[in-house]
């Protein structure tokens, strides 16, 4: 028989209804393994933990290593609100802007109707290129130059610009190799240096080698399907949803972990995500060095699109430059907040309201694509904290 859950962490006193929720999580909601914290005013003030690494009882073991305060997990589409961040970094450094042409640093975007394909147009999944039209295999998206090559050169599903589908898998190939183009590094690279070594965020693309050890392998639920969507798809949605169907056991293998796809392998921390996002949920700073300037930073989550029915989600949404506004509520009660959340539950936001950011990351799966049961838990939970003060 598995151990006692033993959670670990700092902010009882002030967070007493987010550490019950996470514990019940635990206890009611079938978590594994997994992490959530939260800043405000830019300062680190709660931050849970516990859980196992591993499924030992899927596994039929009686122990299992224990998650831990560091414990890196794949996030996945929560990475994407890190590649935001970064792309608001090269616009601060006035490398690129958010209405510059991707065309001017990648000619291939000047034919096919993409021209009118900016920065902004395509960090808000306006570009229309939110899957290959051909079959691909997993391994495809490990050919970066490949992968975007295909892309760059492909008709787009719909006029960039028009209208809005979610970039599912491509948005970090074109990213990633558009920030070749405009900074000479991979948004892994980018990543690895500035986020990682200059501000001592645990945040990757991919998994480095170094830090095997401290990860946690992703736990797919036994009637998780990637195959489950409506029989009635247009070709958008078939490229982006089913080109290629993608196990989540696909996270524990090696090649996804070496892989650079911002789009779904980033590694991180709660902490971690909490910290990026305390930076934007308040001035912009991170420690003593500044992540975005106030003009960078209210550029980058200004809505680029109406609130309406996304073309590959068949829901309505609204983005920013890379960050999901908060039009479902999923993100608590202020409409203005904003952040991203990942495939099976994780999350990260931002509510400048509040000066308040909070992160979830967690191994084991969940079912719901919108409102994941330990994540809604966890956010009404923060709220309630918030309200007593």
């Amino acid at each position: 028989m598995k151990e006692e859950i033993r959670i670990g962490g700092v902010g009882h006193e002030q967070f007493p209804a987010l550490r019950e929720a996470f514990e019940e999580n635990f206890i009611d909601r079938g978590e594994v393994g997994a992490s959530v914290a939260v800043t405000q005013n830019n300062r680190l003030v709660a931050s849970f933990w516990g859980g196992y690494k591993h499924d030992a009882g899927a596994a039929g073991e009686t122990t299992s290593e224990q998650w831990q305060k560091d414990t890196l997990v794949n996030v996945w589409s929560t990475t994407k609100g890190v590649a935001a961040v970064c792309a608001g970094m090269l616009v601060e450094r006035e490398k690129i802007g958010f209405d510059t042409p991707l065309a001017e640093f990648w000619p291939a975007f000047a034919e096919k109707d993409k021209r009118a394909v900016t920065l902004a147009s395509l960090l808000s999944h306006q570009a229309g290129l939110c899957g290959f039209r051909q079959p691909v295999s997993p391994e495809h998206f490990y050919d970066l130059d490949g992968a975007a090559s295909e892309l760059s050169e492909m008709t787009p599903f719909w006029t960039p610009g028009s209208e809005h589908g979610y970039h599912a898998l491509t948005i970090g190939i074109l990213l990633s190799a558009l920030f070749r183009r405009v900074d000479g590094r991979s948004l892994k690279e980018f990543v690895e240096q500035e986020l990682a070594a200059r501000f001592g965020l645990d945040i990757h693309i991919g998994l480095p080698e170094r830090l095997s050890g401290q990860a946690s392998d992703v736990v797919a639920p036994a009637d998780m399907s990637t195959s489950n969507y409506a029989t009635e798809l247009t070709d958008a949605q078939k490229a982006a949803l089913m080109n290629p169907l993608m196990s989540p056991d696909i996270a524990n293998t090696q090649a996804w972990r070496a892989a650079d796809n911002a789009s779904a392998n980033g590694f991180a921390t709660a902490e971690s995500l909490a910290l990026l996002y305390g930076a934007l949920a308040t001035d912009g700073t991170l420690g003593s060095a500044t992540l975005l300037g106030e003009k960078v930073l209210e550029q980058a989550i200004t809505p680029q699109t109406d609130k309406a029915i996304d073309l590959v989600m068949g829901m309505e949404s609204q983005w920013a430059c890379g960050f999901l506004m908060n039009t479902l509520g999923i993100y608590g009660p202020n409409p203005s907040a904003f952040g991203h959340s990942g495939w099976g539950g994780s999350f990260a936001f931002a509510d400048r309201d509040k000066a308040v950011s909070c992160a979830y990351t967690m191994n084991r799966m969940g079912t719901v694509l919108v409102g994941e049961p330990r994540a809604s838990a966890l956010i009404s939970a923060l709220y309630q904290d918030l309200n007593r003060h």
